[in-house]
C-alpha cells in the first residue's frame, strides 16, 4: 500500500509503510548511510503528516520485513494479543501520541496496553514525538524487575558499575569495583565487559566478584558480559552466573550476525533460571542493543535504524529482562554523527522500550571520533533522569579503558540523583548505610567513616 501527501503544491508519494516509517525519522546519519533517509525537511513533514494518518491496526497487516522470512516478525506478530489492543485499536497513529500525552492516560493505561503494542506501532509513535513528549509519555510507564535487588521504581535510579581492565586484571578489576561501590554505584550490577572470551578468565572473574559480594552480603548482581554460549558453558561447569547477557537486534539476520536465534536465547534464560540465584525475583537476562547495529550487519532490509532498534526490544521482552541497555553512541557518528543525534535516539530507546514493557536503561556514551562531548552527554543525563531511567552507567573518570570510549562516571550519577532527588534501588540503599558509605538520606560519607570496610577490602584484595 502506498502512502501520499501533499504540502502547497506538491504530492509526495511514499510506496509502503517501510519507506514512509524511514522519511518520517529524525535526521540521523545512519538512515543516510543506508539511502533511506527523507532527501529534504519538506518531505519529512509531509512523512509525518502521513503517517499521523495510518490507523494503528496497518501494522498488524502490512509488515515491514515478511512474516515468513524473519523469526522477529512473526515472535511480534504471535505474541500480539488483540484483547490488549481493544483499547487503542481505532486510533491513529496521530491519535495515539495524543493518547499517550492525555492527562488521563497514567500508567495503568499504559501496563494494560503493553502486550498489545508492536515494535512497529511504538516506533512509529515516536516518530511524531518532540522530545519533551518522550520524556513526559515514558515517564508514565515504570518497569520494575528483581533479581537481588529491585530496579525500575519510581523516584529511583540504578547505576551498573562498570569495573573493565584492559587485560582482565583480577586486582584492577577489583579495586575499579571497590571504587565504585564507595560512591554508592552498583545497584544495578556489576558489570565486567572482558578482554578475553577465555572461558577460565570469565570464571575467575565470577568467582571474584561472587566471593565479595558473598563476604560483604551486597544486594546486587553481577555479570560477565560474553557470548551467550559461553555463559552457557559456564553455568553447566558450576560457576557463579547471576545475570545472562547477550547483545541482540531487531531481525533474525543480524541476530544470526550476533550468532544467536530466540530458540538459543531460550536455552540461556532456561539455564539461568535453573540455578534459582535470584533472592527478590528470578528477572535475569541482560541485553544490550544499539541504534545501527542491523545496518552495520547489512541486515535492516531498508527498515529505518530506529525501527530496527525497537524490533530488538521485541526480542528483549520475550525473556523478562532484569534490564536492557541501549549503547546509544558506542557504534560510532556514522549511525548518531553528533550530540543531538545522540541525545535524540537515546530519548527515542528509553521512550520505546518503556512502552513495550522493557526495563531501560541507556550506556550514555560516545566514541572519540563523533561530534559530541561530556556537555552532550550531561544533557543526556539529565534528561533521561527526568524522564525515569531504570538505569545507567558508572565507569571510572567515564573514560571506558577497554573499550576505550566514553560514558557517564561514578560522580555523574551522584550528580543526577543529587538535581533529580532520585534514590538507589531499596535493598542496595540499606546496605550502603549499613556499611557505612552513606548516611539515612543517601549522601556519601566522610572517607574517615567508610575506612572500615576499604581495610576490609584491602585484606581480601591481599593489599598491604
Amino acid at each position: 500500500m502506498s502512502y501520499t501527501e501533499t504540502i502547497g503544491s506538491r504530492t509526495y508519494r511514499f510506496a509502503d509503510l517501510k519507506t514512509l516509517m524511514a522519511k518520517a525519522s529524525p535526521q540521523r546519519s545512519g538512515d543516510q548511510l543506508a539511502g533511506v533517509t527523507a532527501a529534504s525537511e519538506e518531505e519529512r513533514v509531509a512523512a509525518k503528516m502521513a503517517l499521523a494518518q495510518v490507523p494503528l491496526r496497518t501494522f498488524l497487516n502490512e509488515a515491514l520485513i515478511p512474516y515468513e522470512s524473519d523469526e522477529v516478525t512473526r515472535l511480534v506478530i504471535d505474541d500480539h494479543s488483540p484483547q490488549a489492543f481493544a483499547e487503542i485499536s481505532h486510533l491513529t497513529v496521530g491519535d495515539f501520541r495524543n493518547w499517550l500525552l492525555s492527562s488521563t492516560t497514567d500508567t495503568d493505561a499504559l501496563t494494560r496496553i503493553t502486550a498489545g503494542l508492536t515494535p512497529e506501532m511504538v516506533a512509529a509513535v515516536s516518530k511524531l514525538m518532540r522530545n519533551q513528549d518522550l520524556i513526559a509519555a515514558a515517564r508514565k510507564r515504570p518497569v520494575i524487575t528483581r533479581f537481588r535487588n529491585t530496579v525500575g521504581l519510581p523516584g529511583r535510579m540504578s547505576v551498573r558499575l562498570q569495573p573493565n581492565h584492559p587485560t582482565d586484571d583480577v586486582k584492577g578489576i577489583a579495586a575499579s569495583m571497590l571504587d565504585g561501590l564507595m560512591y554508592g554505584c552498583g545497584d544495578a550490577m556489576i558489570g565486567i565487559n572482558p578482554a578475553s572470551d577465555n572461558l577460565a578468565a570469565i570464571t575467575k572473574l565470577l568467582l571474584m566478584i561472587d566471593d565479595f559480594r558473598q563476604r560483604y552480603q551486597v544486594p546486587t548482581q553481577s555479570c560477565v558480559l560474553t557470548h551467550v554460549t559461553n555463559t552457557i558453558s559456564a553455568i553447566e561447569k558450576g560457576a557463579p552466573v547471576d545475570l545472562v547477557f547477550q547483545s541482540v537486534a531487531g531481525t533474525e539476520k543480524a541476530n544470526a550476525g550476533f550468532g544467536i536465534s530466540l530458540a538459543l536465547l531460550q536455552e540461556a534464560y532456561e539455564a539461568g533460571l535453573s540455578l534459582k540465584r535470584g533472592t527478590v525475583g528470578n528477572n535475569l537476562m541482560y541485553f544490550e542493543t544499539g541504534q545501527g547495529s542491523a545496518l552495520s550487519a547489512d541486515a535492516h532490509f531498508g527498515v529505518d535504524q530506529q525501527t530496527c532498534e525497537v524490533r530488538a526490544y521485541a526480542v528483549a521482552r520475550k525473556f523478562n529482562p532484569f534490564l536492557v541497555n541501549t549503547v546509544v553512541g558506542f557504534i560510532g557518528p556514522e549511525y548518531l554523527y553528533d550530540g543531538k543525534q545522540i541525545t535524540r535516539a537515546g530519548l527515542e530507546d528509553h521512550f520505546c522500550g518503556k512502552l513495550l514493557g522493557v526495563p531501560m536503561g541507556c550506556d550514555i556514551c560516545y566514541t572519540n571520533h563523533a561530534e559530541a562531548d561530556q556537555d552532550d552527554m550531561d544533557n543526556l543525563l539529565t534528561l533521561l533522569g527526568v524522564a525515569g531511567i531504570n538505569f545507567i552507567m558508572g565507569i571510572p573518570g567515564a573514560d571506558d579503558v577497554m573499550l576505550n570510549y566514553q560514558s557517564t562516571s561514578f560522580h555523574d550519577a551522584l550528580y543526577v540523583r543529587d538535581v533529580l532527588g532520585l534514590r538507589r534501588a531499596p535493598e542496595f540503599e540499606e546496605w550502603l548505610e549499613s556499611m557505612q558509605i552513606t548516611d539515612a538520606r543517601g549522601a556519601l560519607l566522610s572517607a574517615s567513616l567508610q575506612q572500615p570496610l576499604l581495610e576490609g577490602a584491602n585484606d581480601w584484595m591481599g593489599i598491604a
